[in-house]
């Protein structure tokens, strides 16, 4: 426990050293408590129509203006938080465990199971992430369900290489031949010693990747194969306002910049953490 602690307090203290991870973190806590705090924080009921103020610019009763059915925008974009913040939840609980345990079960047996692991691997890092998002919501029907598990099943390759990179250098430790030396099972081997030792790692990647995550699933919702009207979902917000662009650019500007400070932020995060938990990559 003491040990734990230590290590706690150490990597607190070098992120009070980070300012720009300090800030991400900061946008990310936000996010979860305007997520969680939805209902009392948006001014105005964002599915509610107001046909008498359409298309308003920012204001002091509409921070964020109104969009073409006269819904508060910001409203809008509160509730859309919830919508992200679910979304890069459940990606996050999908794509972790899946590519962790292909890449260190990859990684530690080796051979044929290894080989037939990373071909097919190989075989979806071969087609670009998009594409293959949008070929699986297509195909398995427009909805916020949906696009996760498109997502999903296009975001685990890099995290599996990664995992059995890692793996391929941890299985050769000698805490790791002491432990097969005492008896310990493939099994016991691979969920105590090696895996454990490819979380951080892991942890780093999925952070990193978020950014770009958070983009495709923007990018599903302005197709209409995200999250579905009148659902405020970011995405389908911009696609909604590129009608309006030139004379009431604030329906579309208003979810991009959303999105930018939330991408901005998993990318500072994930830098971060990589610094934090990852020793060979210190910064200068």
């Amino acid at each position: 426990m003491s040990r734990t602690l230590r290590t706690f307090s150490l990597s607190l203290r070098k992120l009070s050293h980070e300012p720009l991870g300090m800030f991400g973190f900061a946008i990310l806590a936000v996010m979860v408590i305007v997520a969680i705090l939805a209902p009392w924080i948006a001014p105005y009921n964002p599915y509610t129509q107001d046909l008498s103020n359409v298309l308003l610019p920012p204001s002091a009763a509409h921070w964020a203006g109104t969009d073409e059915f006269g819904r508060d925008i910001l409203s809008r974009l509160i509730y859309g938080t919830r919508i992200t913040v679910v979304t890069v939840l459940s990606i996050s609980v999908i794509v972790g465990p899946v590519g962790l345990i292909i890449g260190v079960v990859a990684g530690y047996a080796g051979g044929r199971v290894d080989a037939f692991l990373m071909r097919a691997t190989d075989i979806v890092l071969s087609f670009p992430s998009l594409i293959l998002a949008l070929a699986f919501a297509a195909a398995l029907g427009a909805g916020l369900g949906t696009a996760v598990v498109a997502i999903s099943l296009t975001a685990w390759p890099p995290i599996a290489r990664l995992a059995r990179a890692e793996a391929l250098v941890v299985r050769n430790t000698d805490y790791v031949a002491a432990a097969r030396l005492y008896g310990a099972s493939p099994m016991r081997l691979i969920a105590l010693y090696i895996a454990p030792m490819c979380i951080p790692s892991v942890i780093v990647r999925l952070t990193l990747n978020m950014a770009g995550i958070i983009l495709t699933a923007a990018a599903l919702g302005f197709l209409g194969l995200g999250a579905q009207p009148p659902a405020p979902e970011w995405g389908a917000m911009i696609s909604n306002g590129r009608k309006f662009m030139l004379d009431n650019w604030w329906v579309a500007v208003m979810p991009g910049i959303a999105i930018l400070f939330t991408s901005l932020a998993f990318n500072l995060v994930g830098d971060t953490l990589r610094d934090i938990l990852d020793p060979r990559h210190v910064r200068s």
